[in-house]
């Protein structure tokens, strides 16, 4: 007979072994992930109206290894950072205009990805199980891609949107899901911290 879990997240994939660590750690992991989301950012292939970028697959990943809530803290405090001015985002934008620009649905989309991602993580689907983490991933971008779509799909009418803002973006999608249900499942073949 199996025991039954004395936690929420008893067995967990959980490399970073966040689920005990303090609040000081924590907030220091959330400055380093806005960090990271930036570098993320800058790494583009420049395309008009929307550039293909690392984000989707830092924020994912994010969402896995920091969880749902730790996640969605980053991601807003990246997004409060780009407000502010800092220039964290794609091309080094930043300020209130890419917040109501054609790129406005993918950002408004960022905190829900890593959300999604972090949620799907603690259902089991990541680490050993390849194909569940790729399509918690994937299900991640493509939420992202039609969040963004229905934005851009506003300003410049659904079909342009699409070819502009969804179609180019698909076998990135795919692969950089790929890219994280493989890291991941790498990363589950390691000992897990204590």
């Amino acid at each position: 007979m199996s025991s039954i879990p004395s936690t929420p997240f008893a067995g967990r994939f959980d490399p970073l072994a966040l689920s005990g660590r303090s609040f000081m750690v924590k907030l220091a992991l959330v400055l380093g992930g806005t960090l990271v989301l930036a570098v993320a950012s800058r790494i583009s292939v420049p395309m008009v109206p929307v550039p293909i970028t690392l984000q989707t697959l830092a924020l994912t990943m994010m969402g896995v290894l920091y969880g749902w809530r730790l996640a969605l803290a980053t991601v807003l405090a990246w997004l409060g950072e780009a407000a502010l001015g800092l220039p964290v985002l794609a091309n080094g934008a930043s300020g209130l205009a890419p917040f109501f620009g054609p790129t406005a649905g993918y950002l408004l989309s960022f905190p829900l990805i890593a959300v999604l991602a972090g949620v799907l993580a603690e259902q089991g689907w990541t680490g050993r199980r390849l194909v569940a983490s790729f399509i918690a991933h994937f299900s991640a971008n493509l939420l992202c891609l039609m969040t963004g779509w229905a934005w851009l799909a506003v300003m410049i009418g659904a079909e342009k949107a699409f070819f502009a803002g969804v179609a180019p973006f698909m076998i990135g999608a795919m692969l950089k899901s790929a890219l994280a249900a493989a890291l991941l499942f790498a990363m589950a073949q390691m000992p897990q911290p204590k």
